[in-house]
């Protein structure tokens, strides 16, 4: 590529332009992304709406510009762009400061106009194709029957300094916040018709997509079971009236993620079971009838793990976007033959645009040597080169190459990956391992959190395994491991990892691994196992199994999934890290934010206190390093952080791998 190469300055990296979502108006004349673009302070980022030229003949242009940021475009049947933004209404006070989104419309010609605003906020809005319908996601708190109601609850609780929650069910948080006490709510037009009263908590993180001509919505919406346990169906609701019926419920799977056709008539949504300790995950493609027809599981063989659909117009194909081989593919799926074709193959695509007249699909592309991007596909094509289109964002200069490496696992499976080499350093380079979180992910699309790039900028090779649990690769690829057994995730990036190192162009004896969520649950248990590397970088990863697995946000799925210790003490005794502590003689550094749910923030309290409490030499000795992030969840988000954050992994492998002196961040 051609550009700018950042990559060796942490503070012109974290300032590129980033692109994320993709939307085609119903004319298929226009095409909307939102940038993120860094604030003056360097503090965080604020999102703008560009317009991208479907044919690729003129340049991106800007469409709005406010301090507050703008997001989450749909385009309406008239063409105009609903957004929302914190921007101050025109009503608002002089300096003031909104504490929630509202909802914006920018026509096609013309300046934003206000629509609505809500107490909780305004999210998520979808817009009907063919009529003035549209529905929205605003959070009130439980009980309320009005807006009014709610700004004065809400009030009073600001001024009198409330913040408790009472729960009465499970979840009661997610990922980074609290679940309550508010929740979401469906509101339809600029009203704000409340669609959803008694939703309680069976809306969180719903999504959902409303008919064409604007009648019905169709949305996740969860039950809750005994034991803490809960079920996603999939529900419509009439825009008019609020009436809800129940579309799809079933026993021992999930159900979410629709996506009505253009005639009105069919949803596409996702399957999903948990598996339990002795049956593997699964995730399926179904597309349900509105108006009683039987419901139609999509077969995609083993090729695609399915994460995004489309329709096209005559609502006679599926294309369906997801993971393949370590890469990503687009699939279309004739409804009436079952027949399949395979558009392209060659990186991960989302946001996936239809034109109106069936002969285009416009996605954004993201691959493991470019962010996400603008393209255009022919739709009615097979095994093609995709069209860039001018975008947003500059291009970038990579300090170096990936290749695809594969080896033979033990068990005679192909394991493959991604070595990422550094231009023009004339020696074996020192390597860094990279273990993915998930598990159930494929290293196979470009990371802002965790770059690689910025670590060949530095002169290091770094290897991206897709090992067992890996998505991409079909059922067995999954099986192969299940349920999350440490060892033979090993096996394979082990097996990856020696065929590696036995290139001229890798230094064996200079070698570190790192690795987050799952991928620091890995290196945690790599740490009592194995001597081999020289430094451990662990981020967001469970340490005691059992502590974990019960504090957890999502401690519903852990416990039903993976049982007591009890029930499979072999399980817990073999795959628990901390079992393993007093092996450890590898040097760590560990990171983790203070507002990370999903793996709690004592597991790393509970990793430093058994690392440094063993540690018996010095205390101005200690091997070890812990990098707390008290306003971070389970992710470093912050730009300032994201660079601190980096600042630090490179000087603590700089220190241990490359026997250089330890230099503290100067901001840490």
């Amino acid at each position: 590529m051609t550009g700018s190469a950042p990559f060796d300055n942490l503070s012109e990296f974290v300032a590129i332009p980033r692109l994320d979502g993709l939307r085609l108006s119903p004319d298929g004349s226009r095409l909307v992304t939102t940038v993120q673009r860094l604030d003056p302070a360097g503090a965080s980022y604020i999102r703008a709406l560009w317009e991208i030229d479907p044919s690729g003949d003129r340049p991106a242009r800007q469409l709005t510009r406010s301090a507050a940021g703008d997001s989450s475009p749909v385009f309406r049947a008239d063409g105009s762009l609903l957004f929302v933004s914190k921007r101050p209404s025109p009503d608002s006070a002089p300096d003031s400061d909104p504490k929630t989104p509202g909802l914006w419309s920018l026509p096609t010609g013309g300046e934003a106009e206000f629509v609505a605003s809500s107490p909780g906020g305004c999210a998520g809005p979808v817009a009907a194709r063919a009529a003035d319908s549209f529905v929205l996601s605003t959070d009130r708190l439980a009980g309320v029957t009005s807006a009014d109601e709610d700004e004065r609850r809400r009030t009073e609780r600001r001024e009198r300094k409330i913040g408790a929650v009472l729960h009465d069910g499970f979840p009661i948080r997610y990922w980074d916040h609290e679940l309550g006490p508010d929740f979401p709510r469906l509101v339809a037009g600029s009203e704000l018709r409340d669609l959803t009263p008694d939703a309680g908590g069976s809306l969180t993180n719903a999504r959902y997509d409303i008919t064409p001509d604007g009648g019905i919505v169709v949305t996740d919406w969860k039950v809750p079971l005994r034991h803490g346990q809960h079920r996603a169906t999939l529900v419509t609701i009439d825009v008019g009236t609020g009436a809800r019926r129940t579309l799809v419920e079933e026993v021992g799977a999930d159900h979410g993620g629709p996506v009505i056709s253009p005639n009105g008539t069919l949803v596409a949504a996702f399957r999903e079971t948990d598996g339990d300790f002795d049956t593997p995950m699964t995730v399926r493609l179904v597309v349900h009838s509105l108006i009683g027809a039987a419901a139609r599981p999509i077969d995609l063989g083993d090729d695609v793990f399915p994460a995004e659909v489309a329709w096209s117009p005559d609502s006679g194909t599926l294309y369906v976007a997801g993971d393949r081989h370590g890469r990503g593919a687009v699939v279309a799926v004739d409804l009436a033959t079952c027949e399949q074709r395979r558009l392209v193959s060659d990186a991960v695509y989302a946001n996936l645009c239809v034109s109106p007249d069936g002969r285009q699909l416009y996605a954004l592309r993201s691959a493991m040597d470019r962010p996400n991007t603008p393209v255009r596909l022919d739709a009615l094509g097979i095994d093609q080169t995709p069209a860039h289109l001018p975008s947003p964002a500059p291009e970038l200069r990579l300090p170096g190459t990936v290749t695809d490496v594969s080896t033979t696992a033990p068990d005679g499976a192909t394991v493959r990956g991604w070595l990422f080499s550094p231009d023009g350093v004339g020696e074996s380079t020192p390597l860094q391992l990279w273990i993915h979180g998930g598990p159930f992910v494929s290293y196979n699309s470009w990371s802002w959190r965790w770059c690689p790039w910025l670590a060949v900028a530095r002169g290091w090779s770094v290897l991206l395994p897709d090992p067992a649990l890996s998505t991409g690769y079909g059922p067995s690829w999954i099986a192969r491991a299940w349920p999350h057994r440490a060892a033979a995730v090993w096996s394979d990036v082990k097996s990856l990892l020696d065929n590696v190192c036995a290139r001229n162009d890798i230094d064996e004896t200079r070698t570190a691994c790192l690795g987050a969520s799952f991928g620091g649950y890995m290196t945690n248990w790599l740490a009592g196992h194995t001597d081999r590397f020289s430094a451990i970088v662990t981020h967001s990863g469970l340490w005691a199994a059992d502590q974990q697995h019960t504090t957890t946000d999502a401690a519903f799925w852990k416990s039903d999934l993976f049982g007591t210790p009890a029930e499979h003490p072999d399980w817990y005794a073999e795959n628990s890290p901390h079992h393993f502590v007093d092996n450890i003689t590898t040097p760590m550094l560990i990171t983790h934010g203070n507002r990370d749910y999903r793996v709690p923030y004592s597991e790393s309290l509970r990793l430093w206190w058994d690392l440094v409490s063993r540690f018996d030499g010095e205390p101005g000795d200690l091997p070890h390093r812990f990098l707390q992030l008290p306003s971070e969840n389970h992710w470093v988000l912050s730009p300032g952080q994201a660079q601190l954050w980096n600042e630090t992994v490179s000087a603590f492998l700089d220190w241990h791998v490359r026997g250089r002196e330890w230099v503290r961040p100067e901001l840490a």
